[in-house]
């Protein structure tokens, strides 16, 4: 038989109140305050704040950002302050949240912790469900959730239009500056396959980035090559491969799509801009 004060302590009307009250506390807590000066030290965190944040919310943003051999949003990131990603430099700016990488600008992101700036690291995407996910964090972070619903909505619709198509099967090689491949497990990698497309990449043992013997790509023969000029100025060693003889013939044998590297390095709309152009290739 229960004591009367354990009887007490579980009576069905104290918990109801104590309930009752913890509810109340909670919907008098405030609302924490959208961060008003953001700053962003890696290309894929200021191509996703740019897309995402309130118009004078991003302060600054990475100079990878206004690079268009990089950047998919370079001609955007102009209209910012760009930063080089050093400590001082960011902390001068008295940034209310900083937007990093993962695994870059370590001694930067260490220093601005240790000063009490609040930091947000975002890791590498190896897919687009990588980059949906990033798309609604950066949404939460910026207090800007409506805006990156919408970005992420539109993406889906277009990925479900894409997938609703039959898949051509047609083998694909990503090549890119010096002899650079991506296979499982990668942004790239993920696009090319919504694309409908069989990445030879896996098959040469490539698992993640890595780099495909020019000889290694002749003797897969595949029907698409995916990849082009780097966009560095002449003369750029990290391009001489799309000189190469064979890999002009092996060009002109295939379905060649000459596709910038922005649109695979981060992850945004742009992504999609590069499976629907891939899926048209395929199907022709």
């Amino acid at each position: 038989m229960r004591s009367a004060c354990t009887a007490r302590a579980f009576h069905p009307a104290r918990v109801v109140r104590a309930g009752l009250a913890a509810a109340i506390l909670v919907m008098a807590a405030p609302a924490v305050a959208a961060p008003q000066r953001v700053v962003s030290i890696n290309l894929c965190t200021d191509e996703m704040a740019m897309l995402i944040a309130a118009p004078g919310q991003l302060v600054s943003v990475s100079n990878l950002a206004a690079d268009p051999v990089v950047s998919a949003m370079a001609e955007e990131a102009r209209g910012y302050r760009l930063n080089s990603g050093l400590a001082e430099e960011v902390f001068l700016m008295k940034p209310d949240l900083v937007l990093a990488g993962s695994y870059t600008t370590r001694d930067t992101v260490n220093l601005l912790q240790r000063l009490g700036i609040a930091v947000a690291e975002f890791a590498p995407e190896t897919g687009l469900a990588d980059v949906r996910d990033n798309l609604e964090r950066m949404g939460a972070l910026l207090g800007q959730e409506a805006r990156a619903e919408q970005i992420v909505a539109d993406m889906d619709a277009r990925l479900a239009a894409l997938a609703a198509k039959p898949a051509s099967n047609k083998t694909a090689a990503l090549y890119f500056s010096n002899g650079y491949t991506s296979g499982a497990d990668t942004l790239a990698g993920d696009i090319v396959a919504k694309a409908g497309l069989e990445n030879i990449g896996p098959g040469a043992g490539v698992d993640g980035l890595g780099r495909l013997p020019l000889e290694r790509l002749i003797m897969a023969a595949p029907d698409v090559i995916i990849g082009g000029d780097g966009g560095y100025e002449a003369p750029a060693l990290a391009d001489a491969v799309f000189a190469h003889p064979a890999f002009v013939r092996a060009a002109a044998a295939a379905d060649y799509v000459p596709l910038a590297s922005s649109y695979t390095i981060c992850g945004g709309p742009f992504n999609v801009d590069a499976v629907e152009r891939l899926e048209d290739i395929g199907n022709d």
